[in-house]
């Protein structure tokens, strides 16, 4: 999968290669077409709330933000072109407050993030059994990233 990160912030340093491998991987462990691409911004909570704010109509920050590429019709592409799913924004601010609050590394908490925006891109959502079983796909992922699983 072709992954594009950018990072924003200064919280945190962003080992963009090692983040661009993981990303790849969980795409792969959730079977995403190795043809597609996606785009990770790591933001601070000022840029995630004006998002948020600008996209959701809600003024405050958050942790993670998914844009699908595809809500409607597809956007035509060749074969030898990749496949946007779609961007997804972390809050690397909001990230280090959770890890800590929970008990967590950095590292697994931007990890459960991206699991949770790549499932977005998915097609997944919080309505019902579908919240149920994204949060049972991502502690599965966790798991098999043999990070552990406190959420």
């Amino acid at each position: 999968m072709e992954t594009y990160l950018e990072n924003r912030q200064n919280k945190e340093n962003i080992d963009e290669d090692f983040w661009s491998t993981r990303l790849s991987k969980l795409a792969d462990m959730l079977g995403i077409d190795p043809a597609s691409e996606v785009s990770v911004l790591f933001v601070d909570d000022e840029e995630i709330q004006e998002l948020n704010r600008q996209y959701r109509s809600i003024d405050s920050a958050t942790d993670v933000l998914s844009f699908p590429q595809e809500e409607g019709e597809a956007f035509p592409t060749s074969p030898e072109m990749p496949h946007p799913l779609g961007d997804i924004v972390v809050s690397i601010e909001t990230a280090i407050r959770q890890a800590k609050e929970i008990g967590n590394s950095l590292e697994r908490e931007i990890t459960f993030l991206l699991i949770h925006g790549l499932l977005h891109l998915l097609g997944y959502d919080h309505e019902g059994s579908e919240d149920e079983e994204m949060y049972r796909r991502q502690r599965e992922i966790l798991e098999d990233l043999y990070l552990s699983d406190q959420r």
